[in-house]
């Protein structure tokens, strides 16, 4: 990692531009430094030089030493030493703030619905519900899709909270309760839903709903109570549908699966989930209606 992607880290936990340059230039000397030799080592203007050190010695990151009655320099606090400050200091924040903030919070007049149009932005929300839940967590989708939200998913479980996952494909590390889509294969599901369909629900308060299909991927972010009710259903019924299913003997259910009329007709738009999903802002083309039989 360069410097300056050093110096911009710094400066996302919260340093200044001119104190991030600063403690670099120390760190980087090994060696006490006058405010003559940070600024010209760092690129921080001389005539800001001393205030910008002033503040890094305020916030603990940077010590006075004296060389002689006349001469002060200064030496960088250790960067382990610095970053578990940081560390402490942020936790503390978020510490104060868990119980700080719902206090001044008035309740929302308005529900949210955020759209987000590709696969980075849908598995970034994603992480976000996972790391709200502090009750409950429901997760449905592929391994493409689940396997990048396993490590935050996996923290929720081991601080108690109560996941239920279903994954359309073989997951040899799963967490929680995870279920394996056994109805359909991933394959025929995929064809049938025209896309890989990702469901992310958090405490009942909010939810992430998203397909992904070559690259392309689409979806909301909502906490809207009836949306949220809506993708939580749509897991939970599939967990009880194979428990359900468990009760049967295999060739049986497998007859009954791909023979039974109703379950047939429910199959039929394939793809058509998916196409609506993508269709984008109001007024677009809507997919072809499927021809009734």
């Amino acid at each position: 990692m360069s410097q300056q992607s050093v110096i911009e880290e710094l400066q996302r936990l919260g340093m200044s531009g001119y104190e991030a340059k600063a403690y670099v230039a120390l760190v980087a000397a090994g060696t006490p430094l006058n405010g003559y030799e940070v600024a010209k080592r760092s690129g921080v203007p001389r005539s800001t030089v001393y205030e910008t050190l002033a503040k890094l010695v305020g916030r603990g990151a940077a010590y006075e030493v004296r060389a002689g009655e006349a001469s002060v320099g200064y030496i960088s606090l250790p960067p382990s030493a610095l970053l578990d400050r940081m560390r402490r200091d942020f936790d503390s924040s978020i510490d104060t703030l868990r119980e700080a903030l719902p206090q001044v919070a008035s309740p929302p007049q308005v529900r949210l619905v955020h759209n987000l149009s590709d696969r980075e932005s849908l598995l970034a929300r994603a992480e976000d519900v996972v790391a709200a839940a502090r009750d409950d967590l429901f997760l449905s989708g592929w391994p493409a899709e689940i396997e990048p939200l396993k490590p935050v998913v996996r923290r929720a479980d081991d601080e108690g909270v109560d996941v239920s996952v279903v994954m359309f494909g073989d997951d040899p590390d799963p967490v929680g309760t995870t279920i394996p889509h056994r109805f359909s294969t991933p394959d025929v599901a995929l064809e049938n839903l025209g896309c890989r369909l990702l469901v992310v629900a958090a405490d009942r308060e909010q939810a992430v709903i998203g397909g992904v299909v070559n690259g392309d991927a689409w979806g909301v972010f909502t906490d809207d109570p009836a949306v949220v009710l809506v993708a939580v259903e749509y897991v939970r019924h599939d967990i009880a549908m194979h428990l359900i299913a468990e009760k049967f003997a295999p060739d049986d259910f497998e007859s009954f699966w791909t023979s039974d009329p109703a379950l047939r007709r429910l199959r039929a738009d394939h793809g058509i989930p998916a196409a609506l999903l993508a269709r984008g802002p109001v007024g677009a083309s809507a997919p072809p209606r499927r021809t009734r039989r």
